[in-house]
């Protein structure tokens, strides 16, 4: 399995793209998140992916750097459709808010010649908490986080050999996701900023974790490998260095701190 970043950085960022990404496995795509526009078309081209090949698609929350990236996946796909270029069916999962909002900005926004696919060959699916459906071969389990902002939901993939891979979206760690993060042989969360530098961009005002506290969390819950992003962009040239120097004194595993289009690989 191959985790690709589309984007790495939290909502306000101008020198890279708001996080989403693709978990690719066997020619199989699972995309997480949108980001705020249609910028999500370019970063999927530049990652070498086709749009089109983005049948399963998981939104966490509703913040518009999430979820509006996802409107104009919605309107490929349909106008698309409509013109007899796009195949088959595609799948859009969320809690039902999320849903319910992604329906009515499709009708507000796009034509009914676009939007008389929803609900016919582009599904969009309440997922409920602790659910687990199925998706390109892999038990995938959602939660809610427990936010203390917009309702938003994380997922646990299961590996193989009984391993897992968690996304806990992009707020703190909630003790409520301790059955699913606890020993996960991956854990990607969200570091708004360094704890050095949590005077200048306050992540705790912003209900955000610092590179330390994501990284104290890893250790204490037994966590090998973790991803972090939902980053600021001030220190885009050299963050991975700064982020990694400053995570590695609190934490003794794998440290990934991805860059827009870097991917790793999940094994």
């Amino acid at each position: 399995m191959k985790l690709t970043m589309l984007g790495t950085g939290n909502a306000l960022v101008t020198e890279c793209y708001n996080t989403c990404f693709v978990l690719e496995e066997n020619e199989k795509y699972f995309m997480v998140d949108g980001g705020g526009g249609s910028t999500i078309l370019h970063q999927l081209k530049h990652a070498g992916f086709n749009w089109m090949d983005m049948r399963e698609i998981f939104i966490t929350h509703k913040h518009i750097d999430h979820l509006t990236g996802i409107i104009w996946m919605i309107r490929v796909i349909c106008q698309n459709m409509n013109s007899g270029k796009y195949e088959g069916e595609a799948t859009i999962y969320g809690h039902a808010e999320v849903i319910s909002l992604l329906h009515n900005l499709a009708e507000q926004l796009l034509p009914k010649k676009q939007t008389r696919f929803i609900g016919d060959r582009l599904h969009l699916i309440c997922v409920s908490d602790a659910e687990t459906r199925t998706i390109n071969d892999r038990n995938v389990t959602f939660f809610d986080i427990g936010s203390t902002k917009a309702k938003q939901f994380g997922f646990s993939m299961e590996l193989n050999s009984g391993k897992k891979l968690v996304c806990c979206g992009d707020e703190p760690y909630n003790d409520c996701e301790k059955p699913y993060v606890e020993g996960c042989e991956w854990l990607l969360h969200e570091a708004f900023c360094l704890y050095s530098e949590r005077d200048l961009f306050n992540p705790y005002e912003k209900h955000h974790s610092t590179v330390k506290d994501a990284c104290e969390l890893a250790q204490k819950l037994h966590v090998p490998n973790l991803v972090l992003y939902h980053t600021e962009d001030k220190n885009i040239q050299n963050r991975k260095e700064l982020y990694s120097a400053e995570g590695e004194s609190y934490f003794s595993g794998n440290l990934y701190i991805p860059n827009d289009l870097e991917s790793i690989e999940i094994v």
